[in-house]
């Protein structure tokens, strides 16, 4: 005869209870906007460190260690390095496309008239940085870095504006949420019409078998997420072939991802109650046969997993791993700029650094801004109802926190190691020049708010 013993939380054992404690105060902190911010920082900090300290062999050589993948006969190997770039950074751009797709369906983006004055603003914050970058830059080597200061940092950005407290306005966060996301949208375009060298049209043939299966999928119902992974590894492969980043796939597989729960017969709340009643029945039998409690369970799994959009549910699943472990650790193996192999007495480092720098303390600010202000006063667009001016700077002086996204591309517009370090530290420069000044603007701003 089995019976259940229900204990009360006083009576768990107190190394239970401590664990209960310490896993609730994980799941509290993985779910603060700031602290994915924080990471980042920090890991770009040791990066840094690292790679300029008595152990920087260690660093270089830890990225180029090779990672292989052998079936039979048939072996692919790469670099620990591009597993991360060109792999699990798949995922960041996944969770990117999710955000596009949500934002296009019920958020700032779904509104054209809502929409258009971030848009405006996301494309003056992409001009004007590249403008001013471009004319620091004149040799045709060093114009290929006109995208890096063109990002906006989404984590980062949405990380330091929560550093400023709950006083910021709601606004303010939706907009540069919406300029974020529609930068992103700017930057992956760009990257597939100017990163994307020496196209193989074969590949696409591959890619959109993938995309096709996506959809016969979702057509006939499948709802779990690992069924799509191995359409989502054919769309990646599929993208390699053709010579475009294959991180492409993450945004296609984002934007694809549906935005209302799976079609079922019966309501997900019903399904609940009648596989708890079900439960309930069989839980409560003296003796009871547990593969009639496998059949109610199974429909309780179900039903909970359709009551979520699977835009809603996947992003939230992978929200944690993306934000405390892909990120950092793509920041981890790409911020770590030697400051020993950069020559900025010549010029072209020199110039890469400045140019970066300024675009993104200076370019940011001024595109979004001046835009912003541009549109409003020929009546084209209409600040958000609570907003004012000073919630516009600070989303401004936010913009220019490129990090992750400028570095990606630093690395596919320079192949020397000496422009790639110059771009990268002027990456970290503006962005932390940028950080701060939106921190300080955003703390005068929070005060005068409160005044008014």
């Amino acid at each position: 005869m089995t019976t259940h013993r229900h204990t009360s939380r006083q009576d768990l054992p107190r190394a239970h209870l401590l664990a209960e404690r310490a896993f609730a105060t994980l799941e509290r902190f993985l779910h603060i906007e700031a602290a994915s911010g924080i990471v980042l920082l920090l890991t770009a900090a040791a990066a840094l460190i690292w790679a300029n300290s008595s152990y920087a062999h260690s660093y270089n050589t830890l990225w180029y260690l090779p990672l292989s993948i052998s079936i039979g006969d048939w072996t692919f190997s790469q670099p620990l390095h591009f597993w991360i770039n060109d792999a699990l950074m798949t995922i960041f751009f996944l969770v990117v496309g999710m955000e596009i797709r949500r934002e296009i369906h019920e958020g700032a983006l779904s509104d054209l008239r809502q929409a258009s004055l971030p848009v405006m603003a996301a494309l003056g914050g992409v001009a004007v940085p590249a403008l001013i970058y471009l004319g620091l830059n004149t040799d045709p080597v060093r114009q290929h870095g006109w995208a890096v200061p063109t990002a906006t940092d989404i984590a980062f950005a949405i990380g330091v504006l929560a550093l400023l407290g709950r006083t910021i306005p709601t606004n303010v966060r939706v907009f540069l949420l919406a300029l974020a996301i529609i930068d992103d949208i700017i930057a992956v375009l760009i990257i597939a019409l100017f990163y994307s060298n020496g196209l193989d049209y074969h590949g696409f043939l591959i890619a959109s078998l993938g995309i096709a299966l996506v959809l016969g999928f979702q057509q006939i119902g499948i709802g779990s997420a690992y069924a799509y992974l191995l359409p989502g590894t054919i769309t990646w492969i599929g993208l390699l072939m053709t010579g475009a980043h294959p991180t492409l796939s993450g945004v296609v597989l984002g934007m694809l991802t549906p935005v209302v729960p799976l079609r079922t017969r019966e309501n997900p709340l019903d399904m609940v109650t009648h596989a708890t009643e079900k439960l309930r029945e069989h839980g409560n039998r003296t003796a009871h046969n547990a593969h009639h409690l496998a059949i109610p369970l199974k429909q309780l799994r179900l039903a909970q997993r359709e009551l979520l959009p699977p835009v809603v549910r996947v992003q939230m699943a992978l929200h944690p791993w993306v934000a405390f472990g892909i990120m950092p650790l793509f920041a981890l193996a790409n911020a770590g700029v030697s400051l020993d192999g950069i020559d900025l007495s010549a010029t072209d480092p020199q110039r890469i650094m400045v140019g970066i720098t300024l675009a993104l303390v200076a370019g940011k600010p001024l595109g979004v801004i001046g835009v912003s202000w541009m549109m409003v006063r020929l009546g084209l667009c209409r600040l958000p109802t609570g907003m004012t001016w000073g919630g516009i700077c600070l989303i401004g002086l936010l913009a220019g926190i490129g990090f992750t996204m400028s570095t990606f591309i630093a690395m596919l517009a320079f192949n020397d190691e000496t422009l790639l370090g110059a771009a990268k530290l002027g990456v970290l420069l503006g962005s932390l020049i940028a950080a701060v000044l939106g921190i300080t603007w955003g703390m005068i701003y929070r005060r005068t708010s409160k005044v008014s």
